[in-house]
This record gives C-alpha cells, structure tokens and sequence, in this order.
C-alpha cells in the first residue's frame, strides 16, 4: 500500500498533467476545470492548490523542470571536455521546446520568477543547468570577467548576494562578475526565444534561424568563444 506522502505525490503528478494538457489544448486553466479532469471536488484540489495562483504556479514549477531535463540532456550528448558544444545544444534545445510548447512556455514566462529562486534551487530549474553550463564554460575557457570594483556600486553589492538560480557556494567574490556575465547571457537567450516565440519578429526569420545565430555571434566575445565560432556555426547548422 502506498504511503500517504507518495500517494499525495501521485495525484499531484494527476493535477499537473491535467493542467497542463488544458495549456497546450487552449483550454481555460481553472480550478474547476482541472478538478474536473481529475475527478475530483474543488474543495478537495484546494488541499494542492489553494489558490487559482498557486495552481499556476505549481504547473510551471513543473513545466520548467521537464525543460530543465531536456536541456540537460541535449548537452549531455557532448562531451564534458567540451562545454561550448553542451551550451550551444542546451540553448538550441531550449529554443526548440519553446517553439513546439508556445502555451507552456507562455505560462513559465508569466509565472516563474526570482520570489520562487528558493523552489527553483531546491529541484532541476532551467536557469539552474543553464547556470551550470556557463560555470563549466568559465572553468575551461577562464575568459574574463568583470571585477565589482569595476562595476556600478549599486550592481556590485547585488552581486554579492544576487537573487538568481545557480549555486554560488564555489564562486569567491573576486568572481562574482562572472554572475553578471551569467545574467546578460541569460537574457540575451531568454529575450531572443521569447521574441520568436511570441511573434514579435518576421516569421521568416525566425524560420531560418537568423536572430539564434546572431545572438550566438553577439555572445561568442564575452564568453571568449570566438575561436570556437565556426565550429559552433557548424554544430547550429545541423541542431537547428
């Protein structure tokens, strides 16, 4: 017999992937209407979600740990000796499942925010590997970074304690540039995607790639890969 806790755990998977299917199939997300889908009562889906808030929030919780996995496992099929091939298939992943799961990735863009870093670091985040990744990428390539003194006054004391989902336990705070460089190349890809993804830029653009690659281009500098550029080129010719 189950325990109350992995029993707990099972319908909560049962909620999400109700959830979820009403996203993807353009239906409203309510508490209703997943309760619905579960055969359940309202009152009885408020004990996991006791707000129509947490409910979305939960789901992207969810939705953004399964983007986490894939992300990790395009990488994953690089070799750890090299990291600008496993950022490059991790960022081409990334984009491919936004492209695919433009409902999904609405409700993550909405809802998963820096007030849930703590859910974020606590489980596999999408921000959390992409973090990872960039880390390794430093370790081998050690381009460099800015130094806090070098920095707005104002920045550099944030950076010394920053609100983002990475861990930092490894990182001195003579590096703690390097979180900086980890932000901007967090939005570049994030704008990027996003801009694609809502259609906010000709289709045809999108369709071939051109904005991905440039935004590659742009960040080869500070990530001190523009020796590697044409292999990368090469290596988004056949990902994407």
């Amino acid at each position: 017999m189950p325990s109350r806790a992995a029993s707990r755990a099972a319908t909560q998977d049962r909620i999400v992937a109700a959830a979820r299917m009403l996203v993807t199939d353009g239906r409203e997300l309510t508490l209703r209407a997943v309760a619905r889908e579960v055969d359940m009562t309202a009152p009885a889906l408020y004990r996991y979600a006791a707000s129509h808030q947490d409910l979305v929030r939960m789901i992207a919780l969810a939705i953004d740990a399964d983007v986490a996995e894939r992300v990790a496992g395009a990488a994953a099929a690089y070799d750890l000796e090299d990291p600008a091939a496993r950022l490059i298939a991790a960022s081409v992943e990334f984009r491919r499942w936004a492209l695919t799961n433009r409902a999904e990735f609405a409700l993550v863009f909405t809802n998963v925010d820096v007030e849930c870093i703590s859910d974020l670091t606590a489980s596999a985040s999408t921000g959390l590997r992409f973090s990872e990744l960039l880390f390794a990428l430093w370790e081998h390539k050690h381009f460099p970074t800015p130094a806090l003194g070098d920095l707005d006054p104002d920045l550099a004391e944030i950076l010394r304690d920053p609100q983002v989902p990475a861990d930092l336990s490894n990182v001195p705070e003579e590096l703690r540039g390097l979180v900086w460089l980890l932000e901007r190349a967090w939005s570049r890809l994030y704008g990027t995607v996003t801009l694609e993804v809502f259609g906010h830029i000709d289709p045809r653009v999108v369709e071939q790639g051109h904005l991905f690659r440039a935004m590659v281009t742009d960040q080869a500098g500070p990530l001190g890969l523009e020796p590697d550029l044409p292999r990368l080129n090469a290596l988004l010719d056949d990902l994407l």
